[in-house]
């Protein structure tokens, strides 16, 4: 187990579901077996993710450890799989968080089987997303996420939670269906070269001369970039696309708000990087300039409506929109690699952050009862263990020097300036917003006399703190020295720039 295994993409995908499988054996009397085993099928997933990094060669161009078997014949699909610079840190990032929360997730005590085996099916499709090289298993992946997601939100969430779990589906679904369309395109629209075949392989497809007619009209491209742009963003979110978010991170459990905002938005710029780019890039140049457009209102929209919550979880959600509009500004410049490899690491970086300000959100939530920001004062007093954790997680947040946001944040905007100066500029104050709003709500949560009712409350348990000091080291680390994700990305996007500017 400590070694990496033939095949270790496959492992990563499909260990979990052994995991969910065993858990469905289990006897719904004896909970802690259930969370015992679900913890243990995240284990070797994380070692595995851990000497992927170490062994993954950052100079060699291409795809490395790359799996390929033929699937359903009738129709050229395989099962294609194969990592890069862009998939590698977010594999590692997904099994680092799903590690995490499932220790997190250990006072669930309401359907228990049913909740661990939806996680880990879950976990085993978001790795399967950022593994596969196959268009049509692509979509298998981005599908089979939705069903688990709507579960564990529509069962273990808030009071809203049906609500919330219907509208993340139905906006996830259309952007799908836009997928879908334009994977049938692509695929009816090209010839592989040798065997006359139609193919759903993202290498075949991203060359344009297997691109017969249909592919070839400037309106079909134009077309196919838009729908993919859309269901992209709609996962990212990109403003006006985001209003399932804040719904689902309030209703959610704190576990599932991890992986919404650790690794779910992440695959809306992961897509937008592994299919748009390379399958259209005259029409992701025609685009950039409104990407970056939608990138700042994002930036500046989801500040705004931040520093108007009351609800702690809902001022998180709402600065995810914000942070992940960096990412989108950094994704729309191709004439240097400094902004785009900013945006990369800002994916890597804001999971990590985001992840320790939705725990920290769970520890007081299951003290408190509340998220009412207004309603707290002077738990820095009585909780400060737990006051230096957020203050560390808000300090990230907001980008300050010598933390890891202000590395990612710093090379999105000195990538970005040559290309789009007044967005650019413009784009600074969503900084000094975000100071603004996670200084107000550290200072009326952890500042002044402490309320009466607080007096009693716990101080975070050692369970709590092992999983939000992984996530401090690598928020520390790579503030200081982000060289270890910037050379894992490094070669894959030059690649990518040097794709898109021919």
């Amino acid at each position: 187990m400590l070694a990496v295994p033939d095949h270790p993409l496959s492992w990563l995908i499909f260990f979990p579901l052994i995991g969910a499988g065993l858990i469905m054996l289990v006897p719904k009397r004896y909970p802690a077996v259930t969370k015992t085993i679900a913890l243990i099928a995240t284990m070797p997933p994380l070692w595995w993710a851990a000497h992927l990094c170490l062994r993954f060669d950052r100079w060699e161009k291409g795809f490395q450890y790359v799996e390929r078997v033929p699937w359903i014949a009738a129709f050229n699909i395989h099962y294609c799989l194969g990592i890069d610079g862009i998939s590698i840190p977010m594999i590692f990032l997904t099994a680092l968080l799903c590690f995490l929360c499932i220790i997190a997730s250990w006072n669930i005590d309401q359907y228990v089987r049913g909740y661990f085996s939806l996680f880990l099916v879950l976990d085993s499709s978001m790795m399967g997303v950022f593994s596969a090289l196959d268009f049509f298993l692509f979509y298998v992946f981005w599908e089979l996420m939705l069903l688990p997601m709507y579960f564990l939100i529509g069962v273990w969430g808030g009071p809203k939670k049906e609500y919330a779990a219907i509208k993340f589906f139905l906006f996830t679904l259309v952007g799908s269906v836009l997928m879908l369309v334009v994977m049938l395109v692509f695929y009816f629209g090209s010839v592989e070269p040798g065997t006359g075949l139609h193919s759903f392989d993202l290498a075949i497809l991203a060359d344009q001369s297997v691109h017969q007619a249909l592919l070839q009209s400037e309106v079909v491209r134009w077309l196919c970039y838009l729908g993919l742009l859309i269901g992209f963003a709609i996962k990212i979110p990109v403003v006006p696309f985001h209003t399932w978010l804040p719904d689902a991170h309030v209703e959610a459990p704190t576990a599932i708000s991890v992986i919404l905002a650790g690794v779910l938005l992440k695959m809306g710029s992961y897509g937008i990087l592994r299919i748009s780019y390379p399958l259209l890039p005259d029409m992701a140049l025609r685009f950039a300039p409104y990407v970056a457009l939608f990138g700042l209102i994002s930036i500046i929209y989801g500040a705004l409506c931040a520093m108007a919550q009351k609800d702690l979880k809902k001022l998180i959600a709402y600065s995810s929109i914000s942070h992940m509009g960096f990412v989108v500004l950094g994704m729309s410049v191709f004439t240097n690699t400094t902004a785009i490899n900013g945006a990369v690491l800002q994916m890597f970086n804001h999971g990590t952050v985001t992840a320790m300000l939705f725990l920290l959100v769970g520890v007081i939530y299951d003290r408190a009862h509340h998220r009412d920001i207004d309603r707290f004062g002077g738990l820095g007093k009585r909780m400060p263990v737990y006051a230096g954790y957020t203050g560390l997680a808000f300090f990230a947040a907001l980008g300050l020097p010598g933390l890891s946001s202000f590395i990612s944040e710093a090379l999105v905007l000195l990538g970005s300036f040559e290309e789009y100066r007044v967005f650019t500029i413009t784009a600074t104050s969503g900084i000094i917003l975000t100071a603004g709003y996670f200084l107000w709500t550290m200072q009326r949560v952890f500042l002044g006399p402490l309320p009466e009712q607080y007096a009693a409350l716990p101080e975070i348990s050692l369970r709590e703190a092992f999983t939000l000091t992984p996530l401090a080291l690598i928020v520390i680390v790579l503030g200081v020295y982000p060289m270890p994700v910037l050379d894992l990305i490094g070669t894959t996007l030059q690649q990518t720039v040097a794709l898109m500017m021919r």
